[in-house]
């Protein structure tokens, strides 16, 4: 996933792969604790809302991190996808 994700970012080279990283586990533990699938959360399906989770994490101010509500909002959605519809995948 970190891959695809600095992909999708447009990020290259290694130096901020351990902090990217924990970032994405900290994304996929919120999707996972919200009700969404697991197939789904480990499908391209979630790379989007991933990486739009790490954006708002990655906050280099002091003590404004906080989730976009688009990131709720496909979260939210995600939550009630059907695992069986995740082999179409359109996102």
């Amino acid at each position: 996933m970190l891959e695809k994700v600095k992909a999708y970012l447009g990020i290259t080279g290694t130096y901020q792969d351990t902090t990217i990283q924990r970032y994405i586990d900290e994304v996929i533990q919120f999707l996972l604790e919200g009700g969404v699938a697991k197939e789904v959360v480990e499908s391209d399906t979630s790379v989007g809302i991933i990486a739009r989770g790490v954006v708002d994490l990655w906050n280099y101010g002091s003590g404004g991190t906080s989730l976009s509500p688009y990131f709720i909002q496909r979260a939210t959605q995600l939550s009630y996808k059907d695992t069986a519809e995740d082999g179409e995948d359109n996102g």
